[in-house]
């Protein structure tokens, strides 16, 4: 029982003494009768007031003891709702980190993928600028158009290059390699031509005739030809003999009226009669 409520029992108990005193109703044994059974009601009133406070106080420890438990499950929740936020960012991060390191890998993989195919370019580019360099191309010499390998155009132009610079002594042998190593080039006759003249010119008539002659045989037609032919004659008369040599001019004359060397010809027919 609370507390108000004993003071208003032992208001009304002395209420009740006062009054009995005064009336001089009772006497003193129903008074002690009177004493006993209110202190039995106040005993009773005490512990039915100590038996509500501890139910209050036992009430109180289980809502205590109930909102600590719902606290620690909240925490408990917490806790776990914070480890996986944990997991799930660490797992956010390390598909971040794959993402980087396969975008890494397709960027390296798309530069290898650029080189290769420079490389295979540049490969391919080579092989060609190669084959260029070994493939025949068309060349004009002396009025002849023909295909010719580089290697045929760079010895011929060393050769002629050398005799130009009035290297004789060189330029025979370069010339004499050219002629047994490209015996069906299309720089054959012009290069018997000059081998003819370089012979020639070191006094070796009978080098120099062949030469001549072999043009003349192989390619009638070359511009060369009535030069050559002219050679003949000029190389005969050289070794004293006269009489081919106006026969060789006669020849010329004939196949080749229209050219210059038939001209020169003429003159020198006139002179040896």
């Amino acid at each position: 029982m609370p507390i108000f409520a004993l003071r208003a029992v032992f208001a009304a108990v002395c209420c009740l003494g006062i009054s009995s005193a005064q009336a001089g109703l009772f006497e003193d044994d129903e008074a002690r009768r009177a004493i006993l059974d209110l202190r039995q009601k106040v005993d009773q009133m005490q512990q039915q007031n100590a038996q509500m406070q501890q139910q209050s106080a036992e009430q109180l420890r289980a809502t205590k003891d109930e909102n600590a438990v719902s606290i620690e499950q909240v925490n408990g929740q917490l806790t776990q709702l914070r480890r996986s936020l944990l997991e799930l960012s660490n797992m956010i991060e390390t598909l971040r980190s794959e993402l980087a390191n396969s975008r890494g890998k397709s960027e390296q993989l798309a530069r290898d993928l650029a080189d290769a195919q420079r490389f295979q370019k540049d490969i391919v580019q080579g092989t060609e600028d190669r084959l260029k360099r070994l493939e025949p191309s068309k060349v004009s010499v002396d009025g002849l158009d023909f295909m010719a390998a580089p290697a045929e155009t760079r010895e011929y132009d060393a050769a002629l290059a050398t005799m130009r610079k009035g290297d004789f002594a060189q330029a025979l042998p370069a010339f004499s390699e050219f002629v047994r190593r490209y015996p069906s080039s299309g720089y054959q006759p012009s290069a018997l031509f000059w081998l003819g003249n370089l012979h020639y010119s070191q006094r070796n008539y009978k080098e120099a005739l062949n030469h001549y002659r072999a043009l003349v045989s192989a390619s009638p037609a070359h511009l060369r030809a009535p030069e050559a032919l002219l050679s003949v004659a000029n190389c005969q008369l050289e070794l004293k003999d006269p009489k081919a040599s106006r026969k060789t001019l006669e020849d010329l004359v004939k196949a080749y009226a229209e050219s210059e060397a038939a001209s020169l010809a003429k003159a020198r027919l006139a002179k040896l009669k």
